[in-house]
């Protein structure tokens, strides 16, 4: 009989199950394998990777790095009994807590319409990316430069599990990853050829046989919010973006206004939130009202005096109301 699973581990794995890419099929092992070291070891042996452990179970949207081979090296180095050596506490000491909940949770559902390739939450006009790409599939030109593409090389080598090819991707700022062209390398070539045969026909790849045009697009990442619009395409800025929906992504992790701590996490203001209850029970009793409430709060907890610190109480006690 298979030994039962540490209720953490089985909470663990049911999180993963909520995550988008399949992350419980890459991830699994390597929970199971820190769970394992925890029960042999103690938590005191695993304390500098309880960071890089948390990060594994948030969106991978939100990860500044490959999270994974990380946690995997440190597993090996920790399972055989030996340290961590200077540079990895380097970047562990570097790595921040991961986001709050309610910011995991937007990026969480942002994460499922970009794994099956929708983007209709925050874009309109599909009805025009729909015409453009029917149009792309019946140009008999497209089909005649790409069978002639197909005569060179054997695309296969090149596509991925679901039969893609993708153009080489621009970067932010239009620094690209992979721009120099060594003739002498048959993947070079190749994808050389493939990327101005894309930039011809605004596609961003082919499935297969399939061109697959470019679209409008808007996309999280760890580092900020990109947009890309295609070259081909028109853009009403009011109309074809839902701005609303973008704001709405963007205002989960964006920086605290000025004066607020830029690491507050949920509880942290949870327990502002307690403070500034009791002040305000104090505040009452003492008759304290407008610029006098205000400075006996900033005194109290430490804040600057002024309109963001008058904002900033009224969004705890907003945040978390009495009862």
């Amino acid at each position: 009989m298979a030994k039962a699973q540490p209720k953490q581990l089985q909470a663990d794995l049911a999180k993963l199950d909520t995550l988008a890419y399949d992350r419980r099929a890459y991830s699994e092992d390597d929970l199971i394998r820190y769970h394992a070291l925890l029960s042999k070891k103690g938590k005191k042996a695993l304390a500098l990777i309880d960071s890089l452990y948390r990060w594994m179970l948030i969106p991978v949207t939100l990860w500044p790095i490959n999270i994974q081979p990380v946690f995997q090296t440190c597993l090996d180095i920790i399972g055989k009994g030996k340290s961590l050596d200077k540079e990895m506490l380097h970047l562990l000491s570097l790595l921040p807590d991961p986001p709050s909940e309610e910011v995991c949770q937007v990026f969480s559902e942002h994460e499922f319409l970009v794994w099956k390739g929708g983007y209709e939450s925050l874009v309109n006009k599909q009805a025009k990316f729909a015409s453009l790409q029917k149009d792309a599939e019946l140009n008999p030109e497209i089909q005649k430069e790409w069978k002639e593409i197909k005569t060179q090389w054997d695309v296969t080598k090149f596509a991925d599990h679901k039969g893609i090819i993708r153009r080489s991707l621009t970067g932010e700022r239009n620094l690209r990853e992979r721009f120099w062209v060594d003739w002498k390398n048959p993947s070079d070539r190749f994808q050389a050829t493939f990327n101005l045969f894309c930039n011809r026909w605004n596609l961003y790849g082919m499935e297969r046989d399939k061109p697959l045009v470019m679209k409008l697009s808007v996309n999280l990442t760890a580092f900020g919010t990109m947009i890309f619009i295609p070259a081909y395409w028109s853009l009403d800025a009011k109309r074809d973006i839902r701005w609303d929906e973008v704001m709405k992504l963007q205002r989960s992790r964006a920086l605290k206004k000025q004066g607020e701590s830029l690491a507050e996490s949920h509880e942290e203001r949870r327990a502002w939130a307690v403070k500034l209850r009791k002040l305000d029970t104090e505040a009452k009793r003492l008759k304290l009202k407008g610029e006098k409430l205000d400075m006996f709060i900033c005194k109290e907890l430490g804040w600057v005096v002024g309109t963001d610190s008058k904002k900033r109480a009224a969004r705890l006690r907003k945040e978390f109301p009495l009862g």
